[in-house]
């Protein structure tokens, strides 16, 4: 199993709209390297979810309950064969019991490699097992 962390604006869609809805496509992704990241992404992964703008927090975590599919706005394939648009499913497991903010982790030098540090603006990304495990341990999940 493998862990990601998945950047969304709360005011557009929030932790909470996930636990109401149960569950959700991830989508919206332009970047191409966050596209190259979510098309590595399956079922049974997990993802953090952060809430980017005025919050910048780990807002609890997520489980990916289906394999990467094609976007039906972004249909087709690449040069390379794969999906232009990758989407997948998650539902909510579990809302942080502490905060967790991109200042938290800024301040701390075991993430100093960390995608989230070192390309602030990339929406999906993987997270190292290490990190992983001690982004949890922060966040009370």
């Amino acid at each position: 199993m493998a862990t990601f962390l998945l950047k969304t604006e709360p005011d557009n869609y929030s932790y909470d709209d996930l636990v109401r809805d149960k569950r959700t496509h991830w989508d919206g992704v332009r970047n191409p390297t966050a596209l190259m990241h979510m098309r590595s992404v399956k079922k049974g992964d997990e993802a953090f979810i952060y809430h980017t703008g005025k919050e910048r927090r780990i807002a609890g975590v997520a489980k990916v309950v289906s394999d990467v599919y094609e976007d039906p706005d972004n249909p087709g394939l690449t040069g390379k064969g794969d999906l232009k648009g990758p989407l997948f499913d998650i539902a909510p497991l579990k809302a942080s019991a502490k905060e967790v903010t991109l200042a938290d982790i800024k301040a701390d030098e075991r993430f100093r490699d960390f995608d989230l540090v070192k390309m602030s603006r990339l929406s999906a990304m993987p997270v190292p097992p290490k990190l992983d495990k001690l982004l949890r341990k922060m966040a009370g999940l």
